[in-house]
């Protein structure tokens, strides 16, 4: 068990009876609600093979023990735990885990059920920390977190959701203190596994004979894993964002200036010269970028001509206009495409043109511009805290437009994030990746207040991304102060100065680059283990002689060394 400065205990569970294995059946546990609302304890030995894992992703086997709440007479029925006064610090990310289900008669299909934190002994101000769309009968983990800004009093855990009637099961409920630490010592092997590779480079034996060996120095200039930013019309007017932006950034995506609501605020009315300059701008700076969006699910964020089309046909035929207007006049410029964003959160489209729209959209753009990656993209997927967008669902989406012809080419996750877990981002990432379609983080920020916080929430979700072999690059969503869509996430200060939170970001992308010496072997050779990117090798002989030499260590067999001839270079 380890403590910090707070003496926070880590991975220590504050849920009393959590198991129900303290010979006291329900002790500390009460229902909460109706009056009719009771609970009871009961045991399910196949609940092991019903989550469909012997272990959570910290270890832990379910218990098989399990709290059923029933006689729920409204929404917010459901069971609570204290958790004894002085347990729970401000500043520390605490972690909620368990399993939930419906009772095995429901009739509902899914149903949201959500974990939240009561403070001081007053309901109405209760902190979310996780929610999951529970099942009939089968078990579904809990991947929640939270963190308070002060020291409450008292606390109390709360277990609620699902419609009136319905019964819910709620087994080996936690709460505990996260050590991202810890967790970052355990990605270190595996960062080196996703991006690092064995190099060695070949001299010449001949060339390099003659007494001393010669001494060797390799840096890499440039990591091949991609970063970008969200930027727009205004911003690149901004000296102090220019200038963190080319020294950082090698990826862009356009806030607002691709998107159906810019591009055709009214009916024919297009205006592509936003978007052209912001083209021009990254093309000055050699930066790639992604096409965001062509459509967008959700009906808050479609236009109101759009909506006022009648029938079917008038808004199949602006679909498809919007589509030849756009991907035609931009093919080859942009190597990414969000075709339907936020899919898991809106139905806009599909409740007007039928479930097949999605699918007709990725195969006709794909057809217009074929060399363009498609991407699905939306948000709260690697949370944990949105029953509408959870990894399985992802995944279900994403097959029915595979099975329905489309070439997805990418996953996106928005990463609008707070209060990151390592373990829950990469359980969200592991699922995704069971597709075998590359994953980016497309929208990125974290906000946090107290720009420390922010800081080690940043590492957390980079740490995790950057560690994981499925996901090929992050792109933010801004980065300068008063030019950001979340308050209080900012890197960078209005003036150009860089906070905490910006120069971890600055210090990963630095320790993400390979700086190695030595001299040569008998035999001619260097070897090193060096992240994926471009390098330069400076060789300085016994004879004085100095050589230079510039090569690029891509992704390969990490059982394999690369094997680089240089000496006829």
């Amino acid at each position: 068990m380890a403590t910090n400065a707070q003496e926070v205990a880590f991975d220590v569970n504050l849920v009393q009876n959590s198991t129900l294995e303290d010979g006291g059946g329900l002790a500390g546990w009460a229902p909460f609600g109706s009056s009719t609302t009771t609970l009871s304890v009961h045991t399910d030995l196949d609940a092991p093979i019903a989550v469909g894992q012997r272990e959570d992703d910290n270890g832990r086997k379910p218990s098989g023990r399990y709290i059923l709440v029933s006689g729920r007479a409204d929404e917010k029925d459901g069971l609570r735990q204290a958790i004894t006064g002085g347990a729970l610090k401000p500043r520390v990310t605490y972690r909620v885990t368990g399993w939930v289900s419906l009772g095995a008669s429901s009739s509902t299909a899914g149903a949201a059920v959500r974990v939240n934190l009561g403070v001081d002994g007053d309901e109405s101000l209760q902190v979310e920390c996780g929610a999951v769309c529970a099942e009939a009968g089968g078990w579904t983990e809990i991947k929640g977190a939270f963190r308070l800004r002060t020291e409450p009093r008292g606390a109390a855990v709360y277990v609620q959701g699902a419609p009136a009637g319905v019964d819910i099961r709620v087994m080996d409920l936690r709460v505990f203190a996260t050590d991202r630490r810890a967790r970052f010592r355990l990605l270190k092997d595996k960062t080196d596994k996703a991006r690092k590779r064995d190099v060695v480079l070949n001299f010449g034996a001949a060339r390099m004979a003659g007494g001393a060996r010669a001494s060797v120095r390799v840096v890499q200039m440039d990591n091949t894993f991609p970063f970008g930013t969200c930027i727009n019309t205004s911003v690149i007017q901004n000296p102090a964002f220019v200038d963190f932006f080319t020294n950082h950034f090698d990826w862009a995506v356009f806030e607002n200036e691709l998107k159906w609501y810019h591009t055709e605020a009214q009916q024919g009315q297009l205006n592509y010269g936003d978007a052209d300059s912001l083209l021009d701008f990254c093309d000055r700076h050699g930066v790639r970028v992604r096409g965001h969006c062509i459509f967008w699910s959700v009906e808050g964020d479609v236009q109101q001509w759009v909506k006022n089309l009648q029938g079917r046909d008038q808004l199949m035929a602006a679909v498809q206009a919007r589509l030849r207007g756009l991907v035609s006049r931009y093919a080859g410029r942009f190597p990414h495409y969000d075709v339907n964003n936020e899919m898991l959160h809106g139905r806009f489209f599909r409740d007007r043109l039928g479930d097949d729209v999605p699918a007709l959209m990725f195969t006709e753009a794909a057809r217009i511009d074929p060399a363009a990656k498609l991407f699905v993209n939306d948000y709260n997927v690697e949370c944990g805290n949105d029953p509408n967008a959870t990894p399985e669902k992802y995944v279900e989406l994403i097959s029915s437009l595979q099975h329905g012809g489309a070439a997805v080419g990418g996953i996106g996750l928005q990463g609008h994030v707070s209060n990151p877990v390592g373990e829950v981002i990469c359980g969200a990432l592991d699922r995704l990746a069971t597709t075998g379609v590359p994953i980016w983080f497309t929208e990125l920020d974290v906000a946090e207040q107290d720009e420390g916080l922010r800081a080690q929430d940043l590492e957390v979700v980079l740490r995790e991304a950057y560690a994981h072999p499925a996901v090929e690059g992050v792109v933010l969503w801004g980065f300068l102060q008063g030019a950001m869509w979340r308050q209080n996430a900012w890197l960078v200060n209005a003036d150009g100065t860089v906070n905490e939170a910006g120069q971890m970001f600055v210090n990963l992308q630095k320790e993400w680059k390979t700086d190695a010496r030595g001299s040569v072997d008998g035999d001619g050779n260097f070897k090193f283990r060096g992240f994926h990117g471009t390098y330069v090798v400076e060789v300085t002989t016994a004879t004085g002689e100095q050589i230079l030499k510039t090569f690029t260590v891509e992704k390969g067999d990490n059982n394999a060394p690369l094997l680089l001839d240089l000496a006829h270079v």
